[in-house]
């Protein structure tokens, strides 16, 4: 079926190209066979090629097998981006075990929740962790692999390593069929739920990104792994990194300094990001001319890009930021801007193998024409298997093969996607519909704003009033009265935010992707303890 946007595809790129049914560990055994002498990961002073980095793999996996890991058992992991993240998630899918991804952040409450429901086995991460376990009552037992640099004790990462073990068993992998990662989600609307990805979900997402992109491995590239390894985003750019045969530089958790100080000992050429992080550099004091020469492809997503950000950021840096779209049940990439015909704003047009539509909000079933908003909906071979556990809730947002998002969005004439909000997040004042995100690229684009966000409030006479939350420059100041009347200059009236909040930071989450929800959740709590509305 031919869709508009096939048309915007790079000459040679197919709209369905083949996907090799192959395991996430072969993405990186193909890279030691390919370029074996590739610096392959660089954490801190220790670095590891990519024949060193599959023979640390491959005796981790054996020493793992000798203590009787085996295929289909949940394995936990929680690290920041580190060496010690990659070798176990390889080392894991080596065995074909399933790796439960841990924020290792998480308190011991979450941790507790996250454990019994993936129902892991064994628990890999820093020694820092172990008086979280130590309050855990779990009904399974729970093998413990310490994992600090410099431990080379008997069950510790290192130690298992150093044992070379060479007994593994044969590679059965059906990547179809067989799960790879339970990726819990933020649990925003509700307790967190593990997305199951298989490893065709996640070998499909690297292979139609690499097709998207023009199908050369572009081996000489250093990415700066600044996602976190634990979220869906990060963990993909990994496993791109690894099938390319690319430097992945671990950067351990965000720091604007820390990230400063990377890009000028090591130039990275790539640079995945979040909005955050471009906003945190374009206001960086210290950011000196020629800096960022060094970066030849930015990318932005978890949250969209407002286009104030981005054409900042692309005049002082002359490079492109190509944005995407994809959430954890879509592991995660479904849409990509081209790099030849950008549209700011949008989340560009579906990868190859990818469908995409927009339906309307009563049936799910009737697919709406240009223009007009509505659930964007997807179908490929990236989208989950499930949700772990929950046959209700997958039943919920899998019809017939399509996954529908929650996400309200529209598609243009040519076959350009726009996220327009979360269809939670959506306002209705005086009946009028207001989505966030056109309100909050009109407050960036205010000289003496750093980051914003709106979201609705209860209001006794409009049903929901507009409320901005902002956070001002650094050394700049902005008054209620000048954000009201920037907006009113800009938008149709039942758009203009009628509260305006100044913080000095917002939440957000260890992706850095600003928390809506639980800025609504503050004001709720606030009205609650004050017995009234807004307004």
């Amino acid at each position: 079926m031919k869709r508009p946007w096939h048309q915007w595809y790079l000459e040679g790129v197919l709209a369905e190209v083949e996907i090799p049914s192959i395991s996430l560990y072969q993405l990186l055994e193909r890279s030691a066979q390919d370029y074996p002498n590739r610096p392959a990961v660089i954490d801190g002073d220790r670095e590891w090629s990519y024949a060193e980095l599959r023979a640390d793999v491959d005796f981790l996996a054996a020493a793992m097998y000798s203590r009787g890991i085996r295929k289909g058992e949940r394995v936990a992991i929680a690290f920041p981006n580190s060496a010690e993240y990659i070798l176990t998630y390889y080392a894991v899918h080596r065995l074909g075990g399933i790796v439960v991804q841990v924020n290792p952040m998480y308190q011991t409450h979450e941790l507790d929740y996250l454990l019994k429901d993936s129902e892991a086995s064994w628990f890999v991460g820093n020694r820092e962790q172990a008086q979280k376990l130590e309050k855990i009552d779990l009904k399974q037992d729970l093998g413990i692999i310490w994992a600090d640099p410099g431990d080379e004790s008997e069950n510790s990462l290192y130690g298992m390593i150093k044992e070379k073990r060479l007994q593994l068993p044969p590679l059965e992998i059906q990547p179809q069929e067989d799960l790879a990662v339970l990726q819990y989600t933020g649990g925003t609307t509700g307790r967190a739920k593990g997305v199951m990805l298989t490893h065709a979900n996640l070998v499909g997402t690297v292979y139609q990104g690499f097709t998207f992109g023009g199908g050369v491995r572009k081996v000489e590239e250093r990415i700066l792994g600044m996602p976190p390894l634990y979220h869906v985003y990060g963990m993909s750019r990994m496993n791109g990194t690894m099938f390319n045969a690319q430097a992945y530089i671990c950067l351990p958790r965000y720091d604007v300094n820390t990230i400063l100080q990377l890009i000028r000992k090591h130039r990275p050429t790539g640079f995945p990001a979040v909005p955050t992080v471009y906003i945190s550099l374009l206001n960086h004091p210290d950011l000196k001319p020629g800096d960022l020469d060094c970066i030849v492809a930015c990318g932005s997503g978890s949250a969209p890009l407002p286009a104030e950000v981005m054409q900042s950021f692309e005049k002082k840096t002359g490079v492109p930021i190509i944005e995407g779209y994809g959430l954890s049940e879509t592991s995660p990439a479904t849409h990509v801007n081209p790099s030849a015909r950008r549209k700011p704003g949008s989340i560009g047009i579906p990868l190859p193998n990818t469908d995409s539509k927009i339906v309307d909000m009563e049936t799910g079933l009737r697919e709406l024409p240009p223009g007009e908003p509505g659930e964007l909906i997807i179908k490929g071979p990236q989208v989950m298997k499930g949700y772990w556990k929950k046959p209700e809730e997958t039943a919920a947002v899998m019809r017939d093969g399509w996954f529908y998002t929650g996400d309200m969005a529209t598609m243009d004439e040519e076959g350009y996607f726009y996220i327009v909000g979360r269809i939670k997040e959506l306002i209705i004042s005086s009946g009028f519909n207001v989505y966030p995100i056109e309100v909050e690229e009109v407050i960036y684009q205010h000289p003496a704003v750093a980051e914003a966000v709106v979201y609705g409030v209860p209001d006794s006479y409009r049903g929901e009033t507009v409320k901005a939350a902002i956070v001002p420059r650094l050394h700049e100041s902005v008054t209620e009265e000048e954000i009201i009347a920037w907006c009113s200059e800009r938008l149709a009236r039942y758009k203009v935010p009628k509260i305006i909040e100044f913080r000095t930071e917002l939440p957000k989450t260890t992706v850095g992707k600003i928390l809506r929800r639980t800025l609504m959740e503050e004001d709720q709590q606030r009205r609650l303890a004050q017995g009234g509305e807004a307004g």
